[in-house]
């Protein structure tokens, strides 16, 4: 029985891992209705970000180390939302109102950051930094001469595919140099080592123990929440998301920058996916394709939680969460020795982290059968916080 609570007890870990992430999922699908299939992208790069700043403190030893952890969260958010207003300024913004169109650039995101984070090496970043400063550069030169002529969108395409040319040369020319052609990932998975106060037992509870790990991962998505809960009540910005939620026109009308609350609301998401990640770093190992085992998951609570409603995507992240860690480490077999042949025969069956989530997925399909808008379904337009 104690370790079927304390798969219960996992079940909860992960499920506020997927309450993080599908948080910021569906605060940018409530208000922008975009469907960002790169959004697991940004978990494994908050989980990457982790690993570079244990990498940085490592070598400090002692007391310095165990700091990294907090510094890592506060990078993960920080790095993935500033990535994510790059992604919406440079990307989405031009396909508003088109959703098959979004959906497949945000799937031709995902693979280009897998790819750069198999692949990447300073030679890379060197010829990247170059390539984008010198199309800026001279794009604003341009524009200032050629702005008002009609070919001067065709001119910046031009200027871009120089840039782009000549990154690529900059890339060739440094791949030369070892040292700066090396990987810096690759395509193997990494592991983070947790800091010693996160390692073992934070007490016990009728005779098990509280891994600290689990605890502090269940206590962050529990902060994360009540504080986008704050944001979202008490905040100026807050309060016109929620307003440009309900009536993008008529808040364009009262003077509220709808475009930065596009910008804000992309990065925070990306941000709590960012952070997500770090969680996951300290459940198991990380590798360039962790966003695609998460964000299937993601997408499956906000469906059944209801699109737009956080109180739903509360429930549905931890029942996911429960359901696959109970039912896919077979753990009811040993809690339950006694179950009829029938029903263990059943059980042995799912009793696999792949077949758990077929399991899940027959779930939801039957439960939006009689709830096709899921648990708790948007009322009008505007989104339950």
């Amino acid at each position: 029985m104690e370790l079927f609570f304390s798969q219960i007890l996992d079940g909860v870990s992960i499920g506020s891992v997927l309450l993080v992430s599908a948080t910021g999922l569906a605060i940018v699908f409530g208000l922008m209705g975009v469907i960002n299939l790169a959004h697991g992208e940004f978990m494994m790069l908050g989980a990457y970000v982790t690993f570079v700043v244990q990498s940085i403190f490592k070598p400090m030893g002692g007391v310095l180390f165990e700091l990294y952890f907090p510094i890592a969260l506060v990078a993960a958010f920080v790095v993935t939302a500033l990535v994510g207003v790059l992604l919406e300024r440079t990307l989405i913004r031009q396909l508003y109102g088109r959703p098959l169109e979004t959906l497949l650039a945000t799937w031709g995101v995902s693979l280009i950051m897998v790819q750069l984070i198999r692949s990447v090496t300073t030679a890379m970043i060197a010829a990247i930094v170059a390539g984008v400063l010198l199309g800026l550069l001279a794009v604003r030169f341009l524009a200032a001469r050629f702005a008002e002529y009609p070919f001067f969108p065709y001119l910046r395409g031009v200027v871009w595919a120089a840039a782009l040319g000549v990154g690529l040369a900059i890339n060739g020319a440094l791949a030369s140099v070892r040292p700066l052609a090396s990987a810096w990932f690759g395509p193997r998975n990494i592991d983070v080592t947790a800091p010693k106060w996160l390692q073992g037992s934070w007490g016990k509870i009728a005779g098990i123990e509280l891994p600290g790990i689990r605890i502090f991962i269940i206590l962050l998505s529990v902060a994360l929440l009540l504080a986008m809960l704050w944001f979202l009540r008490k905040s100026v910005w807050g309060l016109r998301m929620r307003a440009v939620t309900q009536n993008r026109q008529m808040s364009n009308c009262l003077g509220i920058p709808t475009d930065r609350v596009d910008s804000i609301t992309f990065g925070i998401g990306s941000g709590l996916a960012g952070v997500a990640g770090v969680g996951i770093t300290l459940l198991g190992s990380v590798g360039p394709n962790l966003g695609a085992a998460y964000i299937v998951s993601c997408f499956m609570v906000i469906v059944l939680g209801g699109v737009g409603n956080l109180t739903g995507t509360v429930i549905a992240s931890l029942l996911l969460g429960i359901l696959q860690s109970v039912i896919g480490s077979g753990s009811i077999l040993i809690a339950f020795p006694d179950l009829p042949a029938s029903v263990k025969g059943v059980v042995e069956f799912f009793a696999t982290t792949s077949m758990s989530l077929v399991l899940v997925f027959t779930f939801i399909i039957a439960f939006l059968q009689f709830r096709p808008n899921g648990m708790f379904p948007q009322k009008g337009r505007s989104v339950e916080v």
